[in-house]
């Protein structure tokens, strides 16, 4: 970093005494808290955490030294929950990510089912085939299954798994007919999501380095929500 960006001592020690504000005032919350999902002890937590991050960025900039301060969470974790107490709506969220590790098995299962609306079709109709290629053969394979049967079934159709998601949101009224199919994932809210559910293979490698006597904790969730399952 050049001097000209550079913060001041002055800075880093204005700083620290924000972190020692937001410590006393995360111990008074905890102090005060009436239950487990008690919203001022969120509000602390992430206040502490600010600006714990906020000095150990400056202390760095300026002495090239860091703190031993490592903050639960980061820019993957959900915040607190603020939707409503009683949806009205919910909406559930999929991501799944598959790698084609067989494609001759993946196009010999589209073409099996070509093979069948080839027969039911007349002559008149005519037929085009398009199992002839990967992203035709994937095109016929989830226009035919469901994507459950597809997860369930993936290695039958020459897939292997990969990255998935589910997040369950929470809203007050249905949106209009046709609002968000142009951006499907654009417009949750993350602050309205009441659970999510992860399996990604980078868990297995953590559950890998941890100690074996340590349960550690049950999964990822969002603030407020039910757990998910890391698998």
């Amino acid at each position: 970093m050049s001097d000209a960006v550079q913060p001041t001592a002055a800075e880093v020690r204005a700083a620290a005494e924000a972190v020692k504000t937001a410590l006393d005032r995360h111990l008074a919350a905890v102090e005060r808290r009436t239950g487990d999902d008690d919203p001022a002890v969120y509000e602390a937590f992430n206040e502490l955490a600010a600006a714990a991050e906020e000095y150990d960025e400056l202390l760095y900039d300026r002495y090239d030294e860091v703190t031993p301060f490592e903050i639960p969470g980061g820019d993957d974790e959900l915040p607190p929950y603020t939707g409503p107490e009683e949806p009205n709506t919910l909406s559930v969220v999929i991501r799944r990510d598959y790698a084609v590790v067989e494609p001759q098995r993946l196009l010999a299962q589209a073409q099996r089912v070509e093979a069948v609306e080839e027969d039911g079709a007349t002559a008149s109709e005519g037929f085009d085939a398009a199992s002839g290629t990967l992203h035709g053969a994937l095109g016929i394979l989830f226009g035919e299954f469901e994507p459950d049967e597809i997860a369930s079934r993936h290695k039958e159709f020459g897939l292997e798994e990969g990255d998935s998601t589910l997040w369950v949101t929470a809203g007050d009224e249905p949106p209009e007919p046709g609002e968000w199919l142009e951006a499907p994932f654009e417009a949750i809210d993350p602050q309205s999501v009441v659970c999510r559910f992860d399996v990604s293979a980078v868990f297995d490698d953590e559950a890998d380095d941890e100690d074996p006597d340590d349960p550690g904790p049950g999964g990822k969730s969002a603030a407020g929500g039910p757990v998910g399952a890391d698998r």
